[in-house]
């Protein structure tokens, strides 16, 4: 079911993002070489506790921790791991969400480690752009086709880049996910109408090489998460976002001056 949510929700959605928010960006003074991935799972968990709200990932579906972290080509659902540090050269997606009152916001960054190679950083430049490309399309009356074709004709015929299929965005609040199914990919035209008071996420994960992901088991910690099928690398950017007659509007913005338009 899908449930429109009022000006007074989407304002206390946009509160939680605000502390999503400030992860990220605290993460971007955080996160270098050597650092382990404990150390991001530590520091999400004591800003989102400190700010009078709750990681909501753990706990959800038996996951045991606040953040995903997957490194290079782990597409997504890596882990925070003991022990694994990060090296120069490295990409790190950290996906989270954060609940604040009842109300639900989720993002996820890719960060640079150090000295990234120029493939590295056109990915990360690509894929944000991707995101960017599908909340231009979340405006009342498009459908969710047209934003998934905006993603997948930016990535894959102008960039010749993989764009993943298998893991995609959705509707968030009163859970983190929700209907409706959000693809990074699709047809222009087709799918559900957007109406103002929809919430959902938007969330490319973008390739250097073929877009096809598979699972990989980690023995150690017991899971399974998701790595491209040909090992190349892997980045990913997410923002929650509300349908609005005013257009989409961001509500896990990290920077008010890139995202002024998008602003409540």
């Amino acid at each position: 079911m899908i449930t429109l949510k009022s000006a007074r929700e989407i304002e206390l959605m946009n509160e939680s993002g605000s502390v999503l928010a400030g992860v990220h960006r605290g993460l971007r003074d955080l996160i270098k070489p050597g650092l382990d991935t404990w150390e991001i799972e530590t520091f999400a968990n004591q800003y989102i506790a400190d700010h009078q709200a709750t990681p909501s990932e753990k706990g959800f579906d038996g996951y045991k921790f606040g953040t995903c972290i997957s490194i290079n080509d782990e597409v997504a659902h890596g882990i925070p791991r003991h022990g694994l540090k990060l090296k120069d050269g490295d990409i790190v997606k950290v996906d989270m969400c954060v609940n604040k009152a009842g109300f639900e916001s989720d993002s996820c960054w890719t960060y640079a480690v150090g000295n990234i190679s120029p493939e590295a950083r056109e990915l990360m430049e690509v894929t944000k752009a991707s995101l960017y490309k599908g909340i231009d399309q979340s405006q009342v009356g498009n459908r969710i086709g047209d934003i998934g074709a905006a993603i997948e004709e930016y990535v894959e015929t102008e960039h010749h880049m993989g764009d993943v299929r298998e893991l995609i965005g959705h509707g968030i609040q009163p859970s983190i996910h929700e209907e409706p199914a959000v693809p990074a990919y699709g047809e222009a035209g087709h799918g559900l109408r957007l109406r103002a008071g929809m919430t959902i996420t938007i969330e490319p994960m973008v390739t250097l090489g073929d877009w096809k992901i598979k699972d990989r088991f980690d023995e150690k910690d017991d899971w399974t998460y998701y790595v491209t099928a040909d090992g190349s690398l892997s980045a990913q950017y997410e923002h929650t976002l509300a349908i609005t007659d005013d257009g989409p509007k961001i509500l896990t913005s990290q920077d008010p001056e890139l995202d002024a338009k998008y602003l409540l």
